[in-house]
C-alpha cells in the first residue's frame, strides 16, 4: 500500500493545470464532426444510400468537457436505427439472421486519433 500525506495548498498545481486547459473553438469541433460524418457516410454499406446519407452530428460544449455525437436518422418502421442493424446484425422476419459488419469503428477511429493528437499537441505546447 502506498500512502501519501501532504500539507499546504495545491494552488500552484491548480494554476498550472488551468493554464494548460484549452477550450476548443466551435469551428474546430465542427471540423472534426464534419470529418466524422464524411467518414461514416463513406463507410456505410450502401443499398439505397438512405442510411449513408443520414449521418449528422451534435456538438455539446460545457465548462468541463466537449462532446461530438454522431447520429444517423434512418430508422425502421418501428424506430430501430438502421445503422445499428448494419453494425451488429439482425434477425430477419423469416427466421434468418443477417451478420453485422463493423463499419462504424474503423471509420471513426482515425477521427478519434486525430482529435487525441491535436489535443495532446495543444496541451504540451509551450
Amino acid at each position: 500500500m502506498i500512502e501519501i500525506e501532504t500539507t499546504g495548498s495545491f494552488k500552484n498545481l491548480e494554476k498550472f493545470l488551468k493554464s494548460k486547459s484549452y477550450k476548443f473553438p466551435k469551428q474546430i469541433l465542427e471540423e472534426y464532426a464534419k470529418e466524422g460524418v464524411l467518414a461514416l457516410s463513406l463507410a456505410t454499406p450502401v443499398e439505397s444510400s438512405l442510411t449513408s446519407s443520414s449521418w449528422s452530428y451534435e456538438l455539446i460544449n460545457d465548462e468541463k468537457s466537449f462532446s461530438i455525437i454522431w447520429k444517423n436518422s434512418n430508422t425502421t418502421t418501428d424506430g430501430t436505427p438502421v445503422a445499428i442493424l448494419l453494425q451488429y446484425g439482425h434477425a430477419t422476419g423469416t427466421g434468418g439472421y443477417v451478420q453485422g459488419l463493423d463499419f462504424i469503428n474503423p471509420a471513426i477511429q482515425p477521427i478519434f486519433d486525430k482529435i487525441a493528437n491535436d489535443v495532446w499537441r495543444e496541451v504540451t505546447a509551450k
